[in-house]
């Protein structure tokens, strides 16, 4: 039996101790594991001769590395192409790449985006184990995603290492967190760092926000205050602006 592990969308600090952890398992089990270099991208287009065989020597110690020993890509098989009917032709691309390698089975490492296309491969006949990696924390049916926990700590640290700074210039500080959808990161780093914050579930007015942070400024020992504000956060009235183009998953930048 042979077991594929493949990442998908942004890097997110965890992602190598899931690798490691499938691979010992499998490898205890009896099992093969390939490594598929480049996520869907590999399987989109059949770079077969790229995957990378993985022994738990190969992983043994690669949790405490950043990053992806597979490497990772944004490429969605269920984008559009210009000028094509549907995307079809992706998905038979992805499962003949997978019989190709000889996968029994697959594991996806991955945020909403990629852990959606999973389920299409289910859909269509493939075993399947989906382990959510979001820095936004932000897939249903999960409490907790690889990379949310690390990325509360590196928030909670750069905003302390800050708060010098804004005290001694007396200035109010907007720490802007990422988070274009969901505000869980930015929620967690405001309720660590004793902050205000605003979120994109919910609308806030601008003006209330102003007068509240002049107020905490005001009466601080230390004058100074400071919001923290998730990507697409917005106030009433005005959604966040978009500006440049659409990645395979549909999202522009927020403003």
């Amino acid at each position: 039996m042979r077991l594929g592990i493949l990442c998908g969308g942004g890097p997110a600090p965890g992602m190598n101790s899931v690798i490691s952890a499938a691979t010992i398992e499998a490898r205890n089990s009896g099992w093969d594991v390939l490594g598929i270099m480049d996520g869907f991208q590999h399987l989109i287009e059949g770079r077969t001769g790229e995957a990378r065989p993985l022994s738990s020597t190969d992983v043994s110690r690669i949790h405490v590395q950043g990053g992806s020993i597979i490497r990772t890509s944004r490429a969605n098989p269920a984008v559009r192409d210009e000028g094509a009917a549907d995307p079809e032709w992706r998905l038979h691309a992805c499962l003949e790449s997978l019989q190709k390698l000889g996968i029994d089975a697959l594991v996806t490492i991955g945020g909403d985006d990629t852990l959606s296309y999973s389920r299409v491969l289910v859909d269509a006949g493939v075993p399947l184990i989906a382990i959510p990696k979001t820095m936004d924390n932000d897939v249903q049916g999960t409490e907790y995603c690889i990379g949310f926990s690390t990325a509360i700590t590196r928030a909670r640290q750069s905003i302390s290492r800050q708060r010098t700074t804004i005290g001694s210039h007396e200035r109010i500080g907007v720490f802007r967190i990422f988070g274009r959808d969901a505000g869980f990161t930015a929620l967690y780093a405001a309720y660590v760092t004793f902050s205000r914050c605003v979120l994109p579930e919910v609308e806030f007015d601008l003006d209330s926000l102003i007068r509240t942070l002049v107020e905490d400024k005001r009466r601080s020992p230390s004058p100074y205050s400071f919001v923290v504000a998730s990507a697409g956060a917005h106030w009433k009235g005005l959604p966040t602006a978009e500006f440049g183009q659409a990645d395979h998953y549909g999202h522009r930048k927020k403003a």
